[in-house]
């Protein structure tokens, strides 16, 4: 959510950059000078329409799981804000809200079939100068990850419900399920 934002609600439309034209949005251009982040994750979901409808005749979406094929960490690219909330007092703890969004770019071909973007990920030998506000916010900095990286499987439907929350979500479904 930028700093100037009068609504927090405009949050919701900018969980996602697109690497592409990070540096140029007014909405995160700032972010981009110097207030990059890391975010970490064991992997992340993406949807892709198969070819069976449900009952109102929308396309079911199978949710995959995609992680680093050697079970490490992922480190996506973010931006962080924080924004002060003015229906709050001075004096109220909760008046500053921090915020981040992912940056993204072209899904690699390993994985373009299933979405067309995926997250910016940032390669361990880059995190110190991505972190670094010192560090020019220029296009030098958005490289994309090597690709072949990353593993991509179908997951139980589950995972579609925020009220969902286990291991089970990112357990491979039998190949028959797919």
């Amino acid at each position: 959510m930028p700093s100037w934002a009068k609504d927090p609600s405009i949050g919701n439309r900018m969980i996602n950059a697109r690497m592409e034209t990070v540096a140029d949005k007014p909405a995160y251009r700032k972010a981009f000078a110097s207030r990059r982040a890391l975010l970490p994750a064991d992997g992340y979901f993406e949807w892709y329409p198969t070819s069976r409808t449900d009952a109102k005749g929308k396309p079911v979406k199978q949710p995959f799981f995609i992680r680093p094929k050697d079970g490490g960490v992922l480190a996506m690219a973010g931006l962080y804000e924080i924004w002060r909330d003015p229906s709050r007092a001075e004096d109220d703890p909760d008046r500053f809200r921090w915020t981040c969004t992912v940056l993204t770019t072209e899904a690699e071909d390993s994985l373009g079939h299933i979405h067309d973007r995926m997250p910016l990920m940032v390669e361990r030998e880059r995190w110190h100068e991505w972190l670094d506000p010192t560090t020019p916010g220029d296009t030098s900095l958005l490289v994309p990850a090597a690709p072949g990286r990353l593993e991509a499987y179908a997951v139980p439907r589950l995972v579609s419900n925020v009220r969902n929350n286990g291991p089970e979500l990112i357990e491979p479904l039998p190949l028959e399920d797919e």
